[in-house]
């Protein structure tokens, strides 16, 4: 006879059936809201795009609505339709929005179809998909200018397609996907004097957030790691992996701005762990030197953006928005320059 089952193990495992059942039930319904929306705004765009006079556009859509509302309620305003025309008009190609209906929800698309530069909405379509992140996660991303602080913003734009398409078609993640500059860390609500080590005491109280300003996949693995060389130890301030690019990331703090001596320090770092700890199977081990503050010639004449060495700043206290944006624009339109006018 089977073990009598208690009556708490019962209950939880009826809880969870019920809890996977419900989310399964949640992915349909949702991919299914998000083709219906979306083939209204075709089925719209079609009619409305048929008839040349703009008249006659705002006529057929507000009579629909009318229509809509006295069938089926409230939700079907004018302002919902529009939403669902401009939802079609910025996927034209409906095997992306049906290919990934049952990852991103209706909110998550129209959130999406309000960015109208194509790149930079399709770098927050793929990263959305691969860390899964909600629409509040979705927006506070784009309100954090996360396109535009990641290395991929500052290239030509047939690299950036093909980057995003290897990322769709082929799940091969470029590193200038994953690293960004600056980050933001205000959350460690470290002000004026702090040592390097109240930096990493903070990011160590506040990892979660931590992990979340660095991305999803990045996997917490130690504080300190000790490296011993030629019976010299050498202590890496923080050690991650990062799950996608199959790699560790060697994370060293730094008070002031980026120095020639940082380079081979983390070169060092990186050698070691290349030689010791990298299993097999895996990529070469990436360095991530953070500085609050950074000399762009010395990183530019070493030529770190060559190697597996980043360098970025980091910011414990935010600018506001409007200066933070101008600053990070600026600085993508000096790099493609930079590279648009590099010999090939």
């Amino acid at each position: 006879m089977n073990e009598e089952v208690k009556p708490t193990e019962l209950i939880s495992s009826v809880r969870q059936l019920i809890k996977e059942s419900r989310a399964r039930v949640a992915v349909a319904v949702n991919a299914e809201i998000t083709m219906l929306y979306y083939q209204i705004g075709k089925r719209i765009n079609e009619d409305v795009l048929g008839n040349s006079r703009a008249e006659y556009g705002k006529q057929i859509v507000s009579a629909l609505s009318a229509d809509l509302i006295a069938e089926y309620g409230s939700g079907w305003g004018e302002k919902h339709l529009r939403h669902c025309m401009h939802f079609a008009n910025m996927f034209p190609d409906s095997s992306i929005v049906y290919a990934l209906r049952r990852q991103l929800s209706w909110t998550h698309f129209r959130t999406l179809i309000h960015i109208e530069d194509r790149l930079k909405r399709d770098f927050y379509l793929e990263i959305c998909r691969i860390e899964n992140w909600s629409s509040r996660q979705l927006d506070e991303r784009i309100k954090s200018m996360l396109y535009e602080r990641t290395a991929i913003s500052k290239k030509p734009e047939e690299t950036i397609v093909n980057d995003l398409n290897l990322l769709r078609d082929k799940q091969k993640l470029n590193p200038d996907l994953v690293f960004r500059d600056p980050y933001f860390l205000d959350f460690l609500g470290l002000k004026d004097v702090y040592s390097e080590k109240d930096l990493e005491t903070s990011i160590i109280v506040e990892l979660q957030k931590f992990i979340i300003e660095l991305g999803s996949d990045f996997a917490f693995m130690a504080r300190q790691k000790r490296i011993t060389i030629d019976n010299c130890d050498y202590f890496i301030d923080l050690l991650f992996y990062h799950r996608r690019l199959r790699c560790l990331v060697a994370i060293d703090l730094k008070m002031g701005a980026f120095e020639a001596g940082f380079k081979g320090q983390m070169e060092l770092y990186l050698r070691f762990l290349e030689k010791y700890e990298q299993a097999e199977g895996e990529n070469a081990p990436i360095g991530l030197i953070l500085c609050s503050g950074k000399n762009k010639e010395h990183v530019e004449l070493m030529q770190l953006d060559q190697s597996n060495i980043r360098v970025a700043d980091y910011l414990t206290a935010l600018p506001s928005q409007e200066l933070l944006q101008e600053k990070l624009h600026k600085a993508v339109e000096i790099a493609r320059q930079k590279v648009n006018l590099t010999p090939t």
